[in-house]
């Protein structure tokens, strides 16, 4: 299957430096030059990932990512960005980004990363057997890529899920942060484990009574993250 891509920034050049090397790494290739202009694509083309600038006129790089991520999960994203803060990058993936690239960037390194957020939003085989998972008030259905907390379903998109599935597979095991990147994120480019907490932080919030004290993920500090069924005893 060829994958769809659409590439958004308002800057021509970089829209004529990438689109042609993407088409010859054999992806169909769109582009838009803002965020309005974007989602028209989106709705017409559904594109498997979208790259976007951060800053774009119309509609900002952050404010499209975080609408694609509401209302089209299991869509692609990575952002590109001449900013190079550490919290600029937390903040693109709070929003919903899969990856994160700032600028000036390798045509190969880009090729290299959607071909790793290609892989971690197809949907793969289970990571584990078991298909369905009771965990306390969640139900987590693998086949289905579908999670219900309290009976109402909750929408994740696949790295969450991926996650989550990996963690609630083993409730009491401990992943570092390092092994939920090569597991989870299944991403071998990635070396910063900022990663992993930001996606963390995304996915608590929607499956946590209280993220800042949560039942299921719970942080081991110094180490990493672990799942834990809160019992009924707890106080």
């Amino acid at each position: 299957m060829t994958h769809k891509l659409l590439i958004v920034d308002d800057e021509q050049r970089v829209l004529a430096f990438v689109q042609p090397f993407l088409i010859e790494e054999g992806y169909e290739v769109w582009t838009a030059h803002d965020g309005h202009e974007a989602l028209r694509l989106v709705k017409e083309i559904s594109p498997n990932l979208v790259v976007l600038d951060w800053m774009m006129p119309k509609k900002s790089g952050i404010d499209l990512c975080r609408e694609l991520r509401q209302n089209y999960g299991g869509i692609g994203i990575i952002m590109l960005t001449a900013r190079t803060e550490e919290a600029d990058k937390l903040v693109g993936l709070e929003v919903g980004a899969d990856d994160y690239m700032t600028k000036p960037f390798s045509l190969r390194e880009l090729a290299a990363r959607i071909r790793s957020v290609l892989r971690r939003t197809a949907k793969q085989p289970s990571i584990e057997q078991e298909d369905r998972m009771e965990r306390g008030e969640l139900h987590i259905s693998q086949t289905e890529y579908r999670v219900w907390k309290s009976g109402h379903e909750v929408q994740l998109t696949p790295t969450e899920f991926r996650l989550l599935v990996l963690l609630a597979a083993k409730p009491g095991v401990v992943y570092s942060r390092l092994q939920l990147l090569k597991l989870a994120l299944q991403d071998d480019l990635l070396n910063d484990e900022r990663t992993v907490d930001a996606h963390i932080s995304r996915l608590r919030k929607k499956i946590e009574q209280d993220p800042g004290n949560p039942d299921y993920v719970q942080t081991v500090y110094g180490f990493g993250y672990r799942f834990r069924v809160k019992e009924t005893n707890d106080k």
